[in-house]
């Protein structure tokens, strides 16, 4: 596997753990619709929880959320309306990014609540 495949896997795991530490249900990772993949798929209380995360090795060029754009954020609300529908579920939908960097056997996490909102 390419070490940014390895460096996005393991990001990944970084970001379930998080997330399971705070006592979230976990539904799904790395589920698809069509060509679209979501990360993580969350129930915080009442609202499911569409995450996606974003891993680098460092912030030279800049925050790993920054590359969350437009475009993903169009993939992953549509990927949440199918999942909501496939699965006959009536939930408020959050859209979270984990951003993560990884260096030096650390690692640093942030978390954005409501990063964006569908349009």
């Amino acid at each position: 596997m390419a070490k940014h495949n390895l460096l996005g896997k393991e990001g990944e795991q970084l970001a379930k753990d998080f997330l399971l530490q705070k006592g979230w249900l976990l539904l799904e990772v790395n589920w698809r619709y069509e060509h679209k993949e979501v990360d993580l798929i969350f129930r915080d209380g009442n609202e499911l929880v569409i995450v996606e995360v974003k891993t680098r090795s460092t912030d030279y060029f800049g925050n790993p959320e920054e590359a969350v754009h437009e475009a993903k954020e169009e993939h992953l609300i549509q990927a949440a309306e199918a999942y909501l529908e496939e699965h006959n579920l009536d939930l408020e939908v959050r859209y979270d990014v984990l951003a993560i960097i990884l260096k030096n056997g650390t690692h640093e996490i942030t978390h954005i609540v409501d990063a964006f909102y569908p349009r």
